[in-house]
């Protein structure tokens, strides 16, 4: 198999939606006619598995989350080393943001563990995990 057109690190793409104060926060790849975009999460099992490191309005750098090396996450809420993070409940301020798995029901995105204790608005040490679905009952 021939790998070209290939990159590491963070990629650029243009941006769906204003990411300009957005750095920390998980986006995902949205389809707009043919065109990749970073987009901020609808839902919180959408698959936003990038990391904004340079929001903008019309273009955007955001890192691929990886398990061989922690990020910093905007954290809503607070969370403890171990905790598993999900991504917070879109509603138009933390879109993009993680949290604490709650113990409510639903169905969740398990995207990393906490590495350290956090409180509400902090970048959030964090190792991706890509634990996949969670349902609470």
């Amino acid at each position: 198999m021939t790998q070209t057109n290939v990159k590491s690190g963070p990629i650029i793409l243009s941006s769906a939606d204003d990411l300009t104060a957005k750095n920390g926060y998980l986006v995902k790849i949205k389809n707009d006619s043919g065109k990749a975009k970073f987009a901020l999460p609808d839902a919180t099992t959408d698959l936003a598995l990038f990391v904004v490191v340079d929001g903008g309005d019309t273009t955007t750098a955001a890192l691929p989350i990886s398990p061989e090396r922690d990020v910093r996450l905007k954290l809503s809420g607070t969370c403890n080393p171990g905790d598993v993070l999900v991504l917070a409940v879109p509603d138009g301020t933390v879109d993009g943001a993680v949290r604490a798995l709650p113990a409510d029901p639903g169905t969740y995105r398990g995207i990393a563990i906490a590495e350290e204790v956090g409180a509400d608005g902090q970048d959030i040490l964090a190792r991706p995990a890509m634990i996949g679905y969670i349902t609470q009952t």
